[in-house]
């Protein structure tokens, strides 16, 4: 498949992961008329039944290898915990968006900080660290508290702890248990926002408004559209954005996410190469989805619009809400709530901090918005951020 090449309607788009974004992908390329086959890569279908075709084995199993290749004409993936082998494989057989360099780059927190810090963009200062010493000389040169994170295989605050200055490195070291980490000053946040950006393979591409969020127990709560904050500050965000997707030379759907520290620093936390959490407003709230924007890609299709229709705040729904693992919760405030969006993933079962749905309120206005979820929260006993 060439740069110009452009897949009809009904040609196969292989998926590499099957949660809750392959579902809404799967959504969307039944509205667009592609079809899509989804490796889960464990041995359960989850979210992904929605698929026209399911392959639910592991991410080493050679007979999935050569059913998913078979089946489909390009890929891309919805979470970036992929084997970088199986990603370069994928790759040696078909299209991939993103490249098996840039989800290599975004999955792995060392790679993803040198990638940042060579190419001149803002982050948390921050050492690499292997070893009690390189704990103890990374702590020393930062001079404040820190959090130490592992190298792989984080997310939603997981694999990560924050480190005193005055802490034992050799204690902290080898309660952590892994081989390498990144230590990263511990930034006083005024803010955390993030910015979508949807590039395609010709290097064309568009960013949407940043969003404002919230975050519980390390989870992301609640996003805010258009973001609270001043003009110049979005602006940067949304630049800073696009330049990141220029750097990786990505194709598909990024988000960047973003530290607003006290002191006014602009930073770049850390990089998902995937449709994001905080985008899923764009199912109702843009002009084009995230979703679209990710198949578009993949399908060689011009971009779509990135527009803003209505302000929106989106509410992540965890297990924690849920009476039982398999007893839903009441929603009759939030279907009775002009303007509101109820999306559930269809997961068998609910665990705490599992996310099984979100909310989008759309309104004329970010407060009534937010007044609107406010109401549908308090029967759950939930506080609105600060």
């Amino acid at each position: 498949m060439d740069t110009g090449d452009v897949l009809p309607p009904n040609s196969w788009i292989g998926v590499l992961g099957g949660g809750q974004l392959g579902r809404m992908l799967a959504l969307e390329a039944r509205r667009m008329g592609y079809r899509l086959i989804t490796w889960t890569g464990v041995d359960e279908i989850g979210p992904a039944a929605l698929a026209d075709e399911v392959i639910a084995k592991k991410f080493d199993d050679p007979s999935a290898f050569e059913a998913f290749t078979a089946w489909a004409q390009v890929a891309t993936v919805e979470f970036e915990n992929i084997p970088a082998s199986l990603l370069h494989a994928i790759a040696g057989a078909m299209p991939l968006m993103p490249s098996a360099e840039a989800v290599s780059i975004c999955q792995h927190r060392e790679r993803e900080k040198t990638f940042l810090s060579d190419k001149g963009f803002p982050c948390a200062r921050f050492h690499l660290v292997d070893s009690a010493d390189s704990l103890r000389a990374g702590l020393d040169a930062l001079g404040v508290d820190a959090i130490l994170k592992t190298a792989e295989f984080g997310y939603d605050g997981k694999g990560q702890r924050v480190t005193r200055l005055d802490e034992d490195a050799g204690s902290v070291w080898a309660a952590f248990g892994a081989p390498r980490a990144v230590l990263e000053e511990k930034v006083a946040l005024a803010a955390e926002l993030s910015v979508l950006v949807a590039r395609d393979r010709a290097g064309n591409c568009v960013a949407y408004d940043p969003a404002e969020n919230f975050h519980r127990h390390h989870i992301l709560d609640l996003s805010i559209i258009p973001a609270r904050l001043p003009e110049a500050i979005l602006s940067e965000a949304r630049q800073i954005a696009l330049g990141v997707a220029e750097a990786l030379d990505y194709a598909g759907v990024m988000a960047v996410e973003f530290f607003l520290s006290t002191d006014g620093r602009l930073l770049v936390n850390e990089l998902a190469p995937r449709p994001h959490n905080s985008g899923h407003h764009t199912l109702d709230a843009c002009q084009c989805s995230q979703f679209e924007q990710q198949l578009r890609v993949a399908a060689g299709l011009p971009l779509g619009g990135s527009g803003l229709l209505k302000p929106a705040v989106m509410w992540n729904l965890l297990g924690d809400l849920w009476p039982g693992p398999v007893d839903f919760p009441d929603w009759s405030d939030v279907l009775r709530t002009p303007g509101a969006k109820l999306h559930l993933y269809g997961k068998a079962e609910a665990r705490r901090g599992r996310k099984m749905g979100h909310v989008t309120f759309l309104a004329d206005t970010v407060d009534e918005a937010l007044a609107h979820v406010r109401r549908c929260r308090e029967p759950f006993g939930l506080k609105m951020p600060d």
